[in-house]
Formats: structure tokens, C-alpha cells, sequence
């Protein structure tokens, strides 16, 4: 690793620290005049985003990513729209820094509380969609937090022009904004990442937003905490006390709507007394949808005589796959014992449902599956900041330990212990 990268990553985690420092002390007025600024700007340098764009966009197309890839790095007036919208939004919700998350006296007279504070320094780092840099930036800005971005290589430009955009008009709109408050990483040196994480006295926290191999990468070189979100696979259980028309409609959506987002089905559990009548209805909709399924042998001999798609055996890998396409696994079990222990021993921790008339069971599901949201009755397709009620979210922690589920303004906060007294000393 060359001491020249050594030294670039250093000052940005630098400046970074000294940012974070100013923006503890920016007031609510003064965090939303800027960000009205922010979205303002992005409208009004829509020509030049957009100019940046297809500079990436040719870059990529010669480089070959596939057409899904080249549609999450494309931008037009109506995703810039889009990102100046969602920054007004951040405007809009509640400061969640300062908030009193505990207060007691203790008997000697002393005055405790329990504060919310910023983190400090958070890294992002994401793939292909140049609005991540707009929302990530927005949020942590929004909870007192400097960000470090490092978008992938091919929205270098896109990201670079936005980040300077939001900047310069925090900066006009509020001359003390610290100008390292939002810095994108410009080299593609693989090992910047490796480097920028190693800072631990200036880096508070790493958020890696993509594909399981990148956050698996970013986990085993970080030296400061990283939030994970490995994957989605999400299931949908359809209990024998199931309301069936009901449950059709929600894995049509769970798997159909957008199939390629982290809470979308890839597994529907089917219990054996009503799988016989369920199944066949809800496969040719599927069919339908050109989804292929991946059947257990139960499934399998239900689904052949009359399934118009594409059915193949399910493998024991299958069952831990995050498909994020047009294609899924369908099994039969015997109760909610076994969907429970398949979801545990299978998932990943992120969405699971249970459709059923009955409560005991659906608090029994709610209580045993060990994941970051369970529904009764609904799609996995909530498991999302906006749906949430939190405005915009900066990912989904699958993680146990900190923030969990989708992560809005109050996960990007911490806490510190503030004591008010009046000469108190321990005896």
C-alpha cells in the first residue's frame, strides 16, 4: 500500500473528524436551512448533474455492466426530482439529536440524562445508485453525523457533482457549515477502503450498502464497526387458518412487485393441510409472472400436473438464496414448528410473515422467528424506512447488536450520559 494513498485517506478522515465537531453544535433551524438549500440546488443543477451522468454512463456501457446495473446508475429530471424530494423530506422530520432518552435523581440530589448524540464520522459505501450519495449524506447531516462517501467506480462522476452541489449550497445558504461535512473518496484504488478503515481514532462507524460479497469484504477489513445487511431471504408462511385469497394476494406482491429489493419472498411456506387447494391457484399467477419455482418433493407433486412454468427440484442451497429475480422456492411443512425452525435455520434474518386467522399462532410465529421484522398478515415488502414512518432510511441492519431493521435518523445517533449537580461527591 503506497504512503501517498496512506496519506489521502488520512486527511479525508481527518477533516472529517474536525467536521463532525462543527455540525454537534448546527441548531434544527440552521440543519434545514441547509438542506432546503441542498434540494434547491439539485434542481437547479439538474443540466450539470445529468451532464456528469453520461459521462459515467458511457463508461459503463463501454465496460460492460448489465442493463439492470445501468438503470440503478441512470439519472433523469425525474430521479433528480426524486432526490431533491426525498431531501425536503429529511427536512421535515424531527431532530433526532438532543432528544432525552432517560432522566433520573439519584438520591444524593444528582441530576441524570441519557442524550442523543451523533456518532461522529460514518463511511458509506455503496454501489451504482449516484441518489445514495444525496440520501446518506442528507441523513447523517440531518443526526449531526460528517459522512465519507465511496460510491463504486462507475458513478465517480455523478456522486462527485452531487456531493459538491449539496455542499456549496449548504455553504451559501450557512456560511459556518464545515466544507468536510460530505466528501466523497475520488480514487478507485481498491485499497482506499482497507486504509479508510483502519483510522479508528478518526472513523466512528462503516455502513456498507450492496451485494453480500461486498459487505462480507467490508466486514473482514474494517477496524471500526460495521452495520450489515448481508442479504434478504425473506418467507412468507401460509398457515392452515390462512384466509387463502388473502394470502395469494400478499405473495403475489412479497414476490412480484419488485423482486430485486432486499425484502422481497424468495421462500413461501405452504402447511400441508391447505397446500392441496393454495397452491395450484397461486402458482399459475406466478406462472403468469414468469417466476420459476424451486419445489421440495410435496410441493413438486402438487405444482406438476398443472403448473405452466418453470419447476425444479429445490436444492439444500436454494433454500439459503437470495434470488432477487423472477424465481423462488416453495415448500410444505407440516406446521408452525417447521416453518419457524426452516425460517431460523434458512433465513437471514430480515423479513418474514405469517398469514393465518389465528392468533395464538401468529403470536407464536412472532415470538419465535428471530428476525429484524416479522408481520402477521402483511407483505415483507414494509420492511423500508417510508413505510416505517422514518422518511427516508440509510439501509436495513440485519444485525442483533445497535440498530436493527430499517435505519432512519435515530439509529444514526448515539448516546452520552450528561450529570447536573450541585457539589455532590462519592463517599
Amino acid at each position: 500500500m503506497s504512503s501517498s494513498l496512506h496519506e489521502e485517506m488520512l486527511q479525508i478522515a481527518r477533516q472529517a473528524k474536525l467536521a463532525s465537531r462543527a455540525l454537534a453544535l448546527l441548531t434544527t433551524p440552521e440543519k434545514n436551512l441547509c438542506l432546503e438549500a441542498m434540494a434547491s440546488a439539485l434542481l437547479e443543477n439538474a443540466a450539470k448533474i445529468k451532464e456528469a451522468n453520461a459521462r459515467d454512463m458511457v463508461a459503463a456501457t463501454q465496460a460492460g455492466l448489465s442493463t439492470a446495473m445501468l438503470d440503478r446508475l441512470r439519472l433523469d429530471d425525474k430521479r433528480i426530482e426524486n432526490m431533491a424530494r426525498a431531501l425536503g423530506e429529511v427536512e421535515q422530520l424531527p431532530d433526532p439529536v438532543g432528544r432525552i432518552l432517560d432522566e433520573r435523581v439519584r438520591p444524593n440530589g444528582l441530576r441524570l440524562q441519557k442524550i442523543a448524540t451523533p456518532i461522529g464520522v460514518v463511511v458509506i459505501i455503496y454501489e451504482s445508485r449516484p441518489n445514495v450519495t444525496a440520501d446518506a449524506a442528507s441523513l447523517c447531516f440531518k443526526s449531526g453525523n460528517a459522512t465519507i462517501l465511496r460510491g463504486g467506480r462507475e458513478a465517480l462522476y455523478s456522486n462527485s457533482v452531487i456531493s459538491t452541489v449539496m455542499v456549496a449550497a449548504a455553504r451559501a445558504a450557512l456560511p459556518k457549515f464545515p466544507e468536510h461535512a460530505i466528501q466523497v473518496v475520488q480514487t478507485t484504488d481498491r485499497d482506499a477502503i482497507r486504509e479508510l478503515l483502519s483510522l479508528t481514532l478518526y472513523v466512528d462507524l462503516c455502513m456498507p450498502r450492496g451485494g453480500e460479497g461486498l459487505i462480507r469484504a467490508v466486514t473482514d477489513c474494517s477496524k471500526v464497526p460495521v452495520i450489515k445487511h448481508y442479504k434478504g431471504v425473506c418467507h412468507v408462511y401460509v398457515d392452515c387458518a390462512a384466509d387463502l385469497e388473502m394470502a395469494s394476494r400478499i405473495v403475489m406482491n412479497a414476490k412480484v412487485q419488485r423482486p430485486a429489493v432486499c425484502n422481497a419472498m424468495e421462500t413461501l411456506l405452504v402447511h400441508e393441510a391447505v397446500a392441496g387447494k393454495f397452491l395450484p391457484g397461486v402458482a399459475a399467477l406466478l406462472a403468469a409472472s414468469k417466476v420459476a419455482i424451486h419445489a421440495d418433493s410435496a410441493a413438486t407433486a402438487i405444482l406438476q400436473p398443472s403448473f405452466a412454468g418453470t419447476l425444479s427440484p429445490a436444492s439444500e442451497q436454494d433454500w439459503s438464496t437470495e434470488y432477487n429475480d423472477y424465481e423462488m422456492n416453495v415448500k410444505v411443512v407440516s406446521g408452525l414448528r417447521e416453518a419457524a425452525d426452516h425460517i431460523n435455520n434458512y433465513g437471514s434474518g430480515h423479513s418474514d410473515a405469517i398469514i393465518t386467522g389465528d392468533d395464538a399462532s401468529a403470536k407464536k410465529f412472532l415470538a419465535e422467528v428471530d428476525s429484524a421484522a416479522v408481520y402477521w398478515n402483511a407483505s415483507t415488502r414494509f420492511t423500508d424506512g417510508g413505510e416505517f414512518g422514518m422518511g427516508a432510511e440509510i439501509g436495513i441492519s440485519t444485525d442483533k447488536i445497535g440498530a436493527r431493521g430499517p435505519m432512519g435518523l435515530e439509529e444514526l445517533t448515539t448516546y452520552k450520559w450528561m450529570g447536573f449537580g450541585d457539589g455532590q461527591i462519592r463517599s
